[in-house]
């Protein structure tokens, strides 16, 4: 069965950095692309970081140039690296992955807390 299981998230200062890993298992990972989505308390889940099977990476506004995505085909993990931190980056941060039949599978998700 598919399992994503992100790990990495933590308690940091403004401006810091932390590194969040999914691994995931159960599909051919190399073969899908991969995202990060985050979901604050009282507010929607957002989409912030994509990867494609080929490894281009798309973000939205927010977090372009503070966030990159990787992956790493051999460990079946995706990477969120996330720089600069802001208090308004504080959310539990899930990875997603579409099935062929787009069906959404989800983590369990790993806490940020950017806060002085």
């Amino acid at each position: 069965q598919v399992q994503l299981v992100e790990s990495g998230g933590g308690l940091v200062q403004p401006g810091g950095s932390l590194r969040l890993s999914c691994a995931a298992s159960g599909f051919t990972f190399s073969m899908y692309g991969m995202s990060w989505y985050r979901q604050a308390p009282g507010k929607e889940r957002e989409l912030v970081a994509t990867v494609t099977s080929a490894g281009s990476t798309n973000y939205p506004d927010s977090v372009k140039g503070r966030f990159r995505i990787s992956r790493d085909n051999v460990k079946n993990t995706v990477y969120l690296q996330m720089n600069s931190l802001k208090p308004e980056d504080t959310a539990v941060y899930y990875c997603k992955w579409r099935s062929p039949r787009a069906v959404d599978y989800w983590g369990q998700g790993t806490q940020v807390t950017v806060s002085s």
